[in-house]
Formats: C-alpha cells, structure tokens, sequence
C-alpha cells in the first residue's frame, strides 16, 4: 500500500494549474464537440435532432459524467478569472491575450441560455428542447440567434487555441495539422448550418395553431412570472461576473502599483546586460518586457526547460521551487539548487545568473511565437556509442594517424546508423550520438537502434582486420541505447546552429554508454528499448543500476557482444508489442 501511494504521489508532482486547466478544458471542449455533432444533425430533420438531443442528455446528465462537466465548468471558469490576474505578461503572442479575452467573454454570453434551460428545468421543470429554443431564438427573440451564434465559434476558437497550444510540440501534430483544421472548420459550420435548417422547420410551423399547442405549453416554456425570475437570475449573474472581472482588473493595477512602490529589483544576466523591474515578475517575464534574447520553447508553460538559467551567487534567499518546477528540474536531471527556471523564478531581491540555453539571434517574444523553429517535444531513441582506448591510442602515434583511425572509426559507425534507418547527430571527440525515430514509430525506432548496435560491431570488426597491421590491439567500443520524450531542435549561436535532442532519455543513453566500461561488456539496452522492441524478456541478461541523477534504480539488459542483437531482433524470438 505505501508503495501504491509513493507511485501516486510521484505521478502528481508534475501536475500544476496548467495541466489542471487542460483537463477541465479537454472535458468542456469534448462537451462542446457533442453539441456541435447534435447541432449538425438539424441538416437532415428537426426529429434527427431530437433523437440526438436524447443520447447526448442520456450521456451528459449521466451521474458521474454530470459531476465531471459541472467540475470542470467551474474549475475552468476559476482559473480562467485566476490566469487574468496572475499573468503579468501578455507580449508572448497576440493569440494568448486573445485565447483569455474569448475564455472569459463565454459565461457572459452564454448565461441566459444555461439558466434558461438547466434551470429553467431544475426550478420549474421546463421541458425545454430543439423546438423550444429555435422558437425562442428565430421567432420571440431573433437577436439570441446571432448572440448563440457568436458564443459557439467563440467557445470553439477558445478550445481549438488551447489544442493548438497542447499538441504543437507533439511529433503528430505537424503532419495531423491540415486534418485538424479541416475538421475544426467543418464541424463548427455544419452545427451552424444545422441549427439554421431546424430553425427555418420552426419558423414555418409556428404559424401553425397545433404545432403552438403541442410545443409552447406552460410545461415546456413555463409562465410569464418563472420567464422573470429566470431573466433576474441571468442578471443578477451579470452583474456579479462583470463585477469580479473589473475587481480583478483593479487588483491588477493595484498589485502594479504595490510592487512598484515595494521597490525595484535588479536583474544581472551574466553578459554584462542588467534591467530593473519590479518584484514579482518571473526572470522570463522581465525578458519579455524588457525585450531581453531569452529562449523558451513552450512559452513559459513549465513544459520544458529551455529557459533554464544558473544563479550566480547565494541561493538561499531565492523562493522554493513550486511542485512543477520542481518536476521539470528533476526530470532533466538538475539537483543543482543554483539551477532554475526563468518562467517560474520571482525573485525578491538582486539577482545575477547567466542563461544555460542562449537565444542570441531573436528576443524571448520571438521565440515564443515561432516555438516550431526552436524545439518539437517527440519519442525518440538515443544512441551513444564511443571508442575505448583512444588516449592510449593517441600517446603512441603520430597526430595525424590518431585522427585517421579515429575517424574511420567514426566512418564505420555512422554507416552502420544510416544503414538501419537513423541519423548521425553529434561527433563528440571520438564519440557519436545516433537519434532514431525521426520519421518512424517508437517500436521501429526501437529496432532500429538495436539493428544498428549490431552493425557497428560488425563493422568495427571489419576496420580491425584492415588496420591489424596497425593496431597492438583491436579497437573497442561501448554503446548506451535508451528511447523516451526529448525536445528536438536547433541549438546554437548565430550561424553556428545545430539540429540536436535534449532531454532526460538522451542523458540515460549517454550514462549507459558510460557504464559498459564497469560491466566489461559492448552494449547496454534499457528495459524500455527491450519492451519497445518486442525482444523476449529472456533474451538478454537483466540487470538493476543506478543512474546518475535519478532517484530509482534503473533495469537495463547486458549485451556482452552488440552482434547478436540483429538476430535477436529478426528471428523468432521477437514478440509482439
């Protein structure tokens, strides 16, 4: 039980306001996509629309379904009036202020139909549906159609924001874009085009003496007096939304004010720049002010750590780190209490450091509104491979022959990578760091890399029969290969940009590699490539290590000689993932 709970606990650390408002926004938007599809059934007949008002009721009022939607209603709606006092910088990107302003306008928009027809039905048991409406919308009151019409695309251009803002650093998003779009261009207007089909099917009946008897009884639109209590609570509501929106506002001001006369704090970014601002901005949030280069890749979101910086001086005085910082810290590997994230760092003093990911060439406002050119958060499989003995090698010969053999080496190896399907990334010394799944799934990706361990054995093989005459001793090698999320992008300096990965999975494979020199064998594969894969779990030796930097122990599987993984992932022994 107390290991249930540890788990528990270390799946929540990383869940903040952010991911608390994506949830209760994904359950809002997936109400939303219910009642566009229930809409569109009005282009076939006003009795489709009732039969699909029946199942999405049926679903919707269904108990616990109910206390998810009205949760999420009212926690979305909180941090929505929460976001508008707390964010201090709006210069990220026009569509961020915009995706707020839509977010806050829909209670006040949508407030008379919601009390209208949920409480119209749970104070005075209206049996308000379709026909109801539309009458109340093209006939009583015609300016309700175009008020309903404007809180749908509303509503709609709010979630597809907050869509586009979650899914952008995903690896599907680039090439499922044009999909999405198409579908958040259609649906939107078939629900429209829908609720105008049904509506002209009332129009034309409501001259009709029957049709008025059968559909605007006092049971189902209710008495003149319930229709004024029902428009007093609408106002009333108003009143007090409205009024909570300006109290916000004039908080706003007044904690500008507050800090302003708390004084100024002075911010010292290690390159001889120092800006003066007030307490209470976040060190991203007094970049993007002062229009200060600062890299951020999922702008300010806490979803990455690019905007990493290293406190120069004492950090006693800095704030603890909130729960998600804390998360992302641990995540990359940082137990360095000098190490920090800008979008989440309000420091209340003096404050120097320098940034660990530098944004020379555009400002933190670029980088923020262009995030495609910067990073993408994807699965990939990292590959670290490096030559063992080459100092030794390098005392004993010539200068020039070193670097020969070591970049035949290196020749062999990035062969065997793009022989099965992966990407060379960096050379470092005589080291190389391979990616895998860049243009394919996780499970070939996985077998990929494992196909390429074996090719560089062989190919190392081969390279110390043509340099035996030249070798005291073959050359040796070992290999880390580990798979995870990583962020891929463009790292560098002005003209010296270069396409790389960073990110948890790419330090494991680097410490893997590290550890094949105790373990005396070639290769080392972590459980998560073995799974992946789809390699037998008695293929390979187990073995539990720790892992610099994270706090559990880590399962890996021993490849005493990488030849044999080719087979292993070829022949019969491979299993279904």
């Amino acid at each position: 039980m107390a290991r249930l709970l540890d788990r528990l606990a270390r799946s929540t650390r990383g869940v903040g306001v952010r991911q608390v408002r994506l949830a209760s926004g994904i359950v809002l938007f997936a109400y939303l996509v219910s009642h566009f599809l229930n809409h569109a059934l009005g282009n076939i007949s006003i009795e489709a629309l009732a039969n699909g008002v029946y199942f999405h009721t049926l679903f919707w009022q269904f108990l616990p379904v109910a206390i998810t939607f009205y949760a999420a209603v009212l926690v979305h709606s909180c941090l929505g009036i929460w976001a508008l006092y707390q964010r201090r910088e709006f210069r990220w990107k026009a569509i961020e202020p915009l995706q707020l302003a839509l977010g806050l306008s829909v209670p006040a928009l949508v407030a008379a139909h919601v009390v209208g027809a949920r409480l119209g039905q749970a104070l005075f048991d209206h049996e308000k549906l379709y026909p109801q409406e539309l009458y109340v919308f093209l006939v009583a009151a015609p300016y309700r159609a175009w008020l309903m019409s404007a809180v749908l695309i509303i509503a709609w251009v709010h979630g597809c924001i907050g869509l586009h803002f979650w899914f952008r650093m995903k690896a599907f998003y680039k090439r499922a874009a044009p999909f999405l779009l198409a579908i958040a261009v259609l649906l939107p207007t078939l629900a429209l085009l829908g609720f105008y089909q049904a509506g002209r099917t009332v129009v034309a009946d409501s001259d009709d003496p029957d049709w008025r008897i059968n559909n605007l009884s006092r049971k189902q639109i209710g008495t003149p007096a319930q229709a004024r209590t029902l428009e007093a609570i609408t106002d009333y509501f108003l009143i007090g939304y409205l009024g909570l929106v300006g109290f916000v506002l004039l908080a706003r001001g007044a904690r500008a004010l507050n800090e302003r006369r708390g004084g100024m704090i002075a911010l010292s970014y290690g390159n001889g720049r120092t800006i003066r601002v007030p307490k209470g901005l976040s060190v991203l949030e007094a970049s993007l002010r002062y229009n200060v280069p600062h890299a951020s890749v999922c702008g300010g979101r806490a979803r990455c750590s690019t905007c990493r910086i290293r406190v120069i001086g004492d950090c006693s005085g800095l704030p603890e780190p909130s729960q998600r910082e804390a998360f992302v810290l641990a995540r990359v590997g940082s137990s360095d209490p000098s190490i920090r994230l800008a979008c989440q760092l309000r420091p209340v003093a003096d404050l120097s450091f320098f940034q660990l990911f530098m944004a020379q060439t555009v400002s933190a406002h670029a980088h923020a509104s262009q995030p495609a050119r910067i990073g993408q958060e994807r699965y990939l499989v990292s590959l670290f491979v490096d030559m063992r003995g080459s100092t030794q090698l390098a005392e004993k010969r010539l200068p020039f022959d070193t670097v020969f053999i070591v970049n035949r080496f290196l020749g062999a190896v990035s062969q065997a990578v793009i022989d099965n399907g992966g990407q060379p990334n960096q050379f470092i010394g005589d080291g190389l760091l391979a990616l895998f799944g860049l243009a394919t799934g996780q499970r070939n990706a996985c077998r990929q890399a494992l196909k390429a361990a074996s090719a560089i054995a062989a190919n190392v093989d081969e390279l110390n029969q043509f340099l035996s005459h030249d070798l005291r001793e073959p050359i040796r090698f070992g290999i880390g290969i580990h798979g995870g999320e990583v962020i891929v992008g463009d790292i560098g300096y002005r003209d010296h940009m270069v396409f790389t990965a960073l990110g948890d999975a790419v330090n494991v494979a680097a410490r893997l590699q590290d550890m094949t020199k105790t373990l005396a064998c070639e290769a080392i594969v972590s459980e998560e490539i073995r799974i992946t894969a789809g390699l037998a779990a008695d293929d390979l030796p187990q073995q539990e290590v720790a892992i610099r930097g994270r706090a559990e122990p880590m399962i890996v599987r021993v490849v005493a000689h990488a030849q044999i993984l080719a087979a292993m992932v070829d022949g019969p022994a491979v299993v279904a993932a």
